[in-house]
């Protein structure tokens, strides 16, 4: 009886000790993150990054009446 029971206290304390999948969790948690952050960071300067496309978009352009100017507000 005590016998079974401390068996069966062994294998839930190797249960829980055990770590396998944590460095994936980790790694998800980490990737979330990285990716929130980017999308907060081209969110905050959608505005400037707009104007900076608009801008290259002019510069390429092969009209000869085009203006290649480059002014970043």
């Amino acid at each position: 009886m005590i016998g079974k029971l401390v068996v069966k206290l062994l294998t839930l304390k190797m249960r829980l000790s055990d770590e396998r999948g944590q460095d994936v969790i980790e790694y998800a948690m980490l990737g979330g993150l990285i990716a929130m952050a980017i999308l907060l960071i081209v969110g905050a300067f959608s505005g400037a990054l707009g104007s900076m496309a608009n801008g290259i978009e002019r510069c390429i352009d092969f009209d000869s009446t085009s203006l290649c100017s480059a002014s970043f507000p």
